[in-house]
């Protein structure tokens, strides 16, 4: 499919915004199929100047985080002496953070995906669900070597219980 096709037809640029909730998520879809900023403008409705602040706000994040060095917790300047971390965010009135995509990308937390927060005195952390059990991984095994199945050891246990309740043992 061209960028002429999708342009001309508006059930496909319904297609690729499906599942988009927010004005800013469909500009970033359109733009990703090749839409341009005037089209995007013209099919949802509003201002060109939107389009072109949603798309050159996540061009400078993005540029921000490439050249930031991906060590957690540096404090980092970015591009023109901004600082890239800690990033300023807002809280929704329900609750909701929105997090820039570049964020998210650099964590490597995909859409839709399920997080895991956690909070240790007044700091919040977020982290992928594969993120979350490589670290509880990692840390049973300090405790547990490799060499050692817990699951074959609870099933020798209970089949032990099984035995001595029925008299065997």
């Amino acid at each position: 499919m061209s960028k002429s096709d999708l342009a001309a037809s508006p059930a496909l640029m319904d297609e690729v915004v499906r599942g988009q909730r927010t004005k800013s998520d469909k500009i970033r879809a359109l733009s990703k199929a090749g839409l341009s900023r005037a089209q995007i403008a013209d099919y949802l409705g509003i201002r060109y100047q939107h389009v072109r602040n949603v798309l050159v706000h996540d061009e400078k994040v993005a540029a921000r985080m490439v050249a930031a060095p991906s060590v957690a917790g540096e404090v980092q300047d970015g591009a023109m002496g901004d600082p890239l971390y800690p990033m300023k965010v807002k809280i929704e009135g329900d609750g909701r953070v929105r997090l820039p995509p570049a964020l998210l990308q650099a964590a490597g937390i995909k859409e839709n995906e399920s997080v895991v927060i956690s909070i240790e005195g007044d700091t919040i952390q977020l982290m992928s669900l594969s993120a979350s059990v490589r670290r509880a991984q990692d840390a049973v095994r300090r405790f547990v070597p490799r060499d050692v199945s817990l699951v074959d050891e609870l099933i020798a246990e209970r089949r032990d219980e099984v035995r001595r309740e029925n008299g065997d043992a």
